[in-house]
C-alpha cells in the first residue's frame, strides 16, 4: 500500500466558533492529501483535465474522533483503499503530532469527459494510472 503523508499547519480562519476546525475543512485537506499521493505517483490531475476528463466525487464519509485547534499540526494521511477500473476510492486519516487520529474518511471517485460527464474507464483513458492504481490498491 503506498501511503502519502502530507503536514497541516491549522490556520485561524479554518476554525469555528467553539475554536476547532471547522467540519467542511476536513474536505479540503482530503483533496491537498489525495493530490499529494497523485503527485507521488508521478501524475497531475491537471494533464487529466487537458485531456478532457475530470473526476467528480461521488460519495465522501468522514468521522470525528477528536478535536484539531488552531496552531495544532497534523499530518493527512492518504492511500487508495479500493480501485475497481472505473471507481477510486481513496482514505484518509488526519493524525495529532502525538499520532492521536482525530479524523478518518473516504471519498469515491469516477472518471467523466468534460464535454458530457459521460463516465470513463480510468484503464482506457489513462493506462498509466490505471496500473499504478491497481498496484496501489493491493491488486495483481
Amino acid at each position: 500500500m503506498k501511503l502519502d503523508v502530507k503536514d497541516i499547519q491549522v490556520r485561524y480562519q479554518e476554525t469555528d466558533m467553539m475554536g476547532v476546525v471547522y467540519h467542511a475543512n476536513y474536505l479540503v485537506w482530503f483533496e491537498i492529501g489525495r493530490t499529494s499521493l497523485i503527485e507521488s505517483f508521478g501524475f497531475d490531475y491537471k494533464d487529466m483535465e487537458d485531456a478532457g476528463v475530470v473526476s467528480p466525487v461521488t460519495d465522501v464519509q468522514v468521522s470525528f474522533r477528536t478535536p484539531v485547534r488552531y496552531g495544532d499540526k497534523v499530518a493527512v494521511k492518504t492511500w487508495i483503499q479500493a480501485y475497481t477500473g472505473v471507481k477510486t476510492t481513496y482514505a484518509y486519516e488526519v493524525v495529532h503530532e502525538d499520532g492521536t487520529v482525530a479524523v478518518t474518511g473516504t471519498s469515491d471517485h469516477v472518471i467523466v469527459r468534460k464535454e458530457d460527464f459521460r463516465p470513463t474507464s480510468l484503464r482506457k483513458a489513462f493506462p498509466a494510472w490505471h496500473a499504478v492504481y491497481k498496484e496501489a490498491a493491493g491488486q495483481h
